[in-house]
């Protein structure tokens, strides 16, 4: 399976799954959509708004990264938005296009645009200073899933903790399409 095999698929149908969960938020009865962007899971974590915004960020962000370029300033500012988010939390609108944004570039993708460097070491210097040097195949499995997953999963259980109606169904609706009818033999 090719990088590009991999993570678009499953950066896509999980952003989808998470525009279905603020589709729920929508229809929850109670839930104040501004202030659940600002709910956290423990004091010292970021909140709902910046979740969605650190996945959408870490869904586009190997794109670049493996073909050796400059992350462009749109998806910087979106990364720059999530660690803003204890103080601005944004709006509903600006996350629900977040998400959108994110969808539709990854959608947008030729088919294996991520598989044409894979020979390429991966540099991924953080904040603190900390610099991981990868191959392309550790970066995906070691960084862009994990990284993804945490704030997708974080997401999941802040809009839990609110009460919103969630359930495993709502995290791998993907997996309808493989669904096969109780009784129907196997093809």
């Amino acid at each position: 399976m090719s990088l590009h095999e991999l993570l678009v698929p499953t950066f896509t149908q999980m952003l989808r799954a998470m525009d279905g969960w603020l589709d729920k938020v929508e229809a929850h009865q109670g839930t104040d959509r501004a202030a659940s962007l600002s709910t956290r899971l423990a004091p010292d974590m970021y909140p709902l708004s910046a979740q969605i915004r650190f996945a959408c960020f870490q869904a586009q962000e190997p794109f670049y990264r493996l073909q050796g370029l400059a992350l462009p300033d749109p998806l910087l500012s979106v990364r720059q938005q999530g660690w803003a988010a204890n103080t601005d939390p944004g709006t509903w609108t600006q996350a629900r296009e977040c998400l959108s944004d994110a969808i539709g570039f990854l959608t947008g993708l030729e088919a294996g645009a991520l598989d044409q460097h894979g020979g390429r070491t991966i540099s991924l210097t953080l904040p603190n200073g900390m610099i991981f040097d990868m191959s392309a195949e550790q970066y995906a499995r070691d960084w862009c899933l994990p990284q993804f997953y945490f704030h997708l999963t974080t997401a999941y259980a802040i809009l839990r903790q609110q009460g919103v109606a969630l359930g495993k169904a709502d995290y791998v609706a993907h997996m309808l399409a493989y669904l096969r009818p109780a009784g129907a033999t196997p093809t």
